[in-house]
């Protein structure tokens, strides 16, 4: 090993996604330099970044076509003759991924979300999550578009669970959130207590903040000359927002369900 005296216990130490990079970039760095390279590590890295919905499309491309180092030592060799010219080529091919993943670390709040949303419906309203997580810097539009989307799935999940009807086609969001709470008991009028009329109030105020921000700021769509463009602020707090009501809504919907 030329990394590690226990591999398997050092790779659990990488514990942020840009640690894990920076690592499979210097790991490529030594063997493209004449320095030794563990295998092991490579491919584990490598399996890692590939099998992340979020973080495939940042790997370079040579990486996701070599499965090992031997491919990759072929590759390198025959693009580059100098250790110089190898070292730029991978620092520079890593340095858009690293930059994103340094300013893009998921906090505990998102991965708690993710982890409900997959629970609850992996192939859609996960997935739709994992796309909204990742465009919130690169793609504000789309991953505030994404944000009702997120909403409007989970209500009618949860609605068609209950056998509650609604039009498909017709029902918008607030329709559907007011739906929805009324079958979870969330509505503030099903409530006496001020306090807690209060919060559900905000949460409604919030589902129909979202619907009107995306029909403002979303890319569903088209606009004038005149077009408010969103910055990345507005797409955090949209799909921040959108990720919290949604597991309020899947949690109390799953508790009523185990009552």
């Amino acid at each position: 090993m030329s990394f590690f005296d226990d591999p398997v216990d050092e790779f659990k130490e990488l514990e942020s996604d840009f640690d894990k990079a920076e690592f499979l970039q210097n790991l490529l760095v030594s063997n493209a330099t004449g320095g030794a390279g563990d295998n092991w590590e490579y491919q584990e890295l490598r399996k890692y970044f590939l099998d992340n919905p979020i973080t495939k499309d940042l790997v370079p491309r040579w990486v996701r076509v070599n499965r090992d180092l031997s491919q990759f030592w072929n590759f390198i060799k025959g693009k580059f003759a100098t250790y110089a010219e190898r070292r730029d080529f991978i620092w520079e091919e890593f340095a858009t991924s690293l930059e994103y993943l340094e300013s893009k670390q998921v906090f505990p709040p998102e991965k708690s979300i993710s982890e409900r949303l997959e629970k609850f419906d992996s192939d859609g309203i996960h997935y739709a999550w994992q796309k909204a997580l990742e465009r919130k810097k690169s793609d504000p539009e789309g991953a505030i578009t994404l944000s009702k989307t997120i909403l409007e799935s989970v209500c009618k999940h949860i609605l068609d669970e209950q056998k509650v009807e609604y039009d498909q086609n017709k029902t918008d969001l607030p329709q559907l959130y007011k739906l929805t709470a009324k079958e979870l008991n969330l509505s503030p009028d099903q409530h006496t207590e001020q306090i807690f009329k209060q919060i559900l109030g905000g949460c409604s105020s919030v589902v129909y903040g979202l619907g009107s921000l995306r029909n403002k700021l979303g890319d569903a769509h088209g606009k004038g000359k005149l077009k408010v463009k969103p910055a990345a602020r507005h797409a955090e707090l949209s799909v921040n927002l959108a990720g919290s009501i949604a597991l309020f809504l899947v949690e109390t919907f799953e508790e009523i369900k185990n009552v």
